[in-house]
């Protein structure tokens, strides 16, 4: 029996999300994507809260402007850690978390 591609990244989500935690300190940035939409996050897991959110059109010039605009909000905190919820590290995964770095923002 094959998996689907849904049931793939929800593994590697599990995988990633046993080890990945955002604190109060260090948060979390977690990102998904829809078919026309690229959404992004800051979490708090020891509260269970999310302290920001954000979304845009899913094309590499709306990321790269969403990603300016996150990266001051994520600024506020000395470093933070990145879930990629089980997408592969390339493309607008890829050119989110690197528009992050180039704005100050330790991943």
């Amino acid at each position: 029996m094959k998996n689907t591609k849904e049931q793939k990244r929800a593994r590697r989500k599990l995988h990633i999300r046993k080890n990945v935690n955002g604190t109060a300190t260090k948060p979390r940035i977690f990102v998904f994507k829809s078919n026309k939409f690229f959404y992004a996050g800051i979490a708090d897991d020891e509260k269970n809260i999310v302290l920001k959110s954000v979304m845009c059109k899913k094309n590499a010039e709306g990321i790269k402007g969403m990603a300016t605009t996150f990266g001051k909000e994520v600024a506020k905190f000395d470093s933070a850690v990145f879930d990629r919820s089980g997408y592969r590290y390339h493309g607008l995964i890829q050119i989110f978390a690197d528009e992050l770095r180039a704005n100050g923002v330790k991943i």
